[in-house]
């Protein structure tokens, strides 16, 4: 787990939570998207960080740094 994250819109005042990991693929999943989803694509940090005027929330980009940074939680922070 790289973190997990808050932030609250300024115009609307919804509070939006992230949580962000990370781990390996090891497989390619051939499966339908959510109906909500439009696409899905790996990028690598430059081209995310390119695209800094797509993302829906400022999330997004502290999730990158924190990841690049060397931030790594246990997953027993999290229990069911």
């Amino acid at each position: 787990m790289i973190g997990i994250y808050r932030w609250r819109h300024q115009q609307t005042k919804n509070t939006y939570i992230r949580f962000c990991f990370s781990g390996s693929l090891g497989e390619k999943l051939d499966r339908p998207l959510d109906t909500d989803i439009h696409q899905a694509v790996w990028l690598d940090a430059e081209t995310i960080q390119q695209r800094r005027s797509q993302f829906r929330s400022p999330l997004v980009e502290q999730c990158l740094q924190d990841y690049l940074a060397g931030k790594r939680y246990p997953l027993d922070l999290l229990t069911d």
